[in-house]
């Protein structure tokens, strides 16, 4: 599968054909960045991963990455990348990432259209 890079708020990909295969809310995108200036890790992306796992059977893991594999796929917003696996994709398809603050932490979430359930934990999920 070819790297594929979209438009800067994540909705369309190059050919503006397509919709964008993950997007990243403004919120996810804002703190990237600032996590990444925090740490000295301007050259890292944020890379969103699925595993077996979890409560509900799949789970999904945040990490930074300096590294694109070649089944990466990027999507890019504010100037922040984020990259997934083309496996990953096949369950985070039409997905957003997101970052949420409440009154009891804060947390990247998964707005994931494809996850038939999920436990309270918010990181593990189940397709159907």
């Amino acid at each position: 599968m070819d790297n594929l890079s979209h438009t800067e708020n994540g909705a369309m990909s190059e050919d503006s054909a397509q919709p964008a295969p993950l997007t990243i809310s403004e919120s996810a995108a804002k703190r990237v960045a600032e996590i990444k200036i925090r740490n000295g890790m301007e050259n890292s992306m944020l890379r969103v991963t699925v595993s077996g796992g979890g409560c509900s059977g799949f789970q999904y893991g945040f990490d930074f990455d300096t590294e694109i594999k070649d089944d990466d796929i990027r999507v890019t917003r504010d100037g922040v990348t984020v990259v997934t696996d083309s496996m990953s994709l096949l369950y985070l398809a039409g997905s957003e990432v997101d970052f949420v603050e409440d009154m009891i932490g804060s947390a990247f979430t998964i707005r994931n259209p494809n996850a038939t359930a999920s436990c309270s934990c918010g990181s593990s999920f189940a397709v159907g």
